[in-house]
């Protein structure tokens, strides 16, 4: 039976969303401003921005405005999303992108279908359908860097990411790393103590994003795992040729991320980023 699909991108209470008056997606000096005005010109309609919840909107709303954007109780965009298994991924928003800050670790479809799994090494490089493993076959790993999908997910219609969420393109991984300019991978990557020792870690810009890449490895297209604590990879959505695709890759002897081409054969960890 499918299980049944929950979406939250925000985990901010709904006062936050209601004081957020003009929807720019974060609370600030503005909608304060927007709060005065509608004290001073009587013209609240009941539902707007009550954060002591007494009926009515007075200064002791704007007061509590103030001291959310003071002391950042609102981070804008950033939440969670739960995928049809149930799993739950804590979302970044960078720049004027919604991401998952973890990697995909579901095995259904969003139509329920199971993603299927547990290929042997000689059965890995001639599967035409999409499959996932976990790096070495060890459930740990999983809870930790996520599952290992095949590039055939790609076009699948059926979708590997959560609701409201979609497989980014080449495009979509290029606003991001330009977004975050030099040392973009090193910005990318968090949690130092599972990385090798490199250029990746050692750079100031180690983890500011808050994207929190691991380096999961990858599965090669002959089925064997490799370089766990040293790379990971995501796989966009845009091909290259019927073989091959765009991907992202962060390696601990360089601070920037990588892109270029793989084989749609390789298992490689998935991001999803919100729909627009």
């Amino acid at each position: 039976m499918m299980k049944l699909l929950l979406t939250i991108t925000l985990t901010i209470s709904p006062i936050l969303t209601q004081c957020d008056w003009n929807e720019d997606g974060i609370l600030n000096v503005i909608d304060v401003i927007e709060t005065v005005n509608c004290i001073l010109n009587s013209s609240w309609d009941g539902s707007q921005c009550d954060w002591n919840e007494d009926g009515t909107l007075n200064v002791i709303d704007v007061v509590e405005s103030v001291d959310c954007i003071l002391n950042s109780c609102w981070g804008p965009g950033d939440g969670i999303v739960t995928d049809i298994d149930g799993n739950v991924y804590e979302t970044i928003t960078i720049g004027d992108q919604l991401w998952m800050a973890e990697n995909l670790k579901v095995t259904h479809f969003n139509n329920g279908d199971e993603i299927p799994s547990g290929f042997a090494h000689s059965q890995w490089e001639y599967l035409n359908t999409s499959a996932f493993a976990v790096y070495n076959d060890y459930s740990g790993n999983a809870e930790i860097y996520g599952n290992l999908y095949n590039g055939h997910v790609i076009d699948d219609d059926r979708s590997v990411c959560p609701e409201g969420f979609h497989l980014p393109s080449d495009e979509e991984w290029t606003v991001l790393t330009d977004f975050l300019g030099g040392s973009a991978g090193s910005q990318l990557a968090g949690n130092a103590d599972l990385w090798n020792s490199g250029d990746l870690i050692n750079d100031i810009a180690f983890g500011t994003s808050g994207f929190l890449a691991l380096p999961g490895g990858y599965r090669y297209t002959l089925g064997y795992f490799n370089l766990m604590s040293d790379d990971c990879y995501f796989w966009s959505s845009t091909t290259f040729d019927s073989s091959a695709a765009w991907y992202r890759r962060i390696n601990r002897n360089n601070s920037e991320a990588t892109r270029t081409t793989g084989n749609i054969q390789h298992g490689f960890s998935v991001r999803c980023t919100g729909d627009q």
